[in-house]
Order: C-alpha cells, then structure tokens, then sequence
C-alpha cells in the first residue's frame, strides 16, 4: 500500500478489525520509509458493473462518489457517520448482487433518493434538488410538500 505521506509502496499492518457493519476491514498501516501511520478500508467487491451515464458514456461504479454525494446532503444534519456508511454499503450491494454488468446512473440516484428519504428528510429534499434539478422556489415547495405527505403517513 501506497503511503500518502512519502508515497514509499511497502508498509506493515499494524491491525485490522472489521468494521462496524462489517461491511469493510480497517486496517491500520505504518510506512516502512517514513514511520507515518495510517488507516485503509478493504472491501469486497462481487462485480465490476459500469454505470451508464445519461449522455450514454459508461464509466465504473464507484462507491465514493456515492459517499460524497450523501455527505454532502447530510452536512450538518444530525445524521451519524454510521447510518451513512449503511446507506451506502446497502446501495453498493443492491447494485453488485443485481446479477446486471451495467446500471443506469438514474437508477442509482433513486436509490440514492429512497436510502435518504428513510434517513433524514432534509438531506432528502437537498439531494432532490440537485438531482431533479431544481429551477425555483416552487420547485421546493411542491417537493417538501409531497415529503410532508408522505411522512403523514
């Protein structure tokens, strides 16, 4: 593994749990060149599936970008790390056990879309917007009205 400080490829693993979820390994690293430590995340990966773009250009799943999208959503919202890294593990397998080699990319934003609505309904209606893409004002009232809907429920 790489070390991000002096960027020297060998170092030791100093330890390694699960995590959590058990959904990815921690291991905890140290450079054999500088001595700098530090944490990486193995996971399993059932699948390459490629996901296709709405201009039709297909490029690799990648969990990150979904990791980031639902940060930023969640940003300062009370929502915890943990319930993030759920959502997003869940997507990630939804998406690999699919039996599909390739997944539109409007698929994965509705279950992007679904994972958030369960989870905290103002990351939801700032997701959407992005997603939807919000032009107006009334474009967020009728959304959050229709999230008022349906947590009246």
């Amino acid at each position: 593994m790489r070390c991000p400080f002096c960027a020297h490829n060998d170092s030791q693993v100093k330890d390694s749990r699960p995590t959590e979820d058990s959904t990815a390994i921690r291991r905890r690293r140290q450079c054999d060149s500088c001595g700098g430590r530090f944490t990486t995340f193995e996971r399993v990966q059932l699948r390459e599936v490629a996901v296709i773009k709405s201009g039709g250009r297909r490029e690799p799943f990648d969990r990150a970008k979904i990791e980031q999208s639902v940060a930023l959503a969640c940003r300062k919202r009370s929502v915890e790390q943990e319930r993030i890294d759920q959502l997003v593990s869940g997507i990630q397998r939804q998406v690999e056990t699919a039996g599909e080699t390739e997944i539109p990319s409007s698929r994965i934003g509705e279950m992007v879309m679904e994972g958030l609505r369960h989870l905290d309904s103002v990351a939801y209606i700032r997701f959407a917007s992005v997603y939807r893409d919000f032009s107006e004002a009334r474009d967020f009232e009728e959304f959050a009205s229709s999230v008022r809907d349906v947590g009246a429920n």
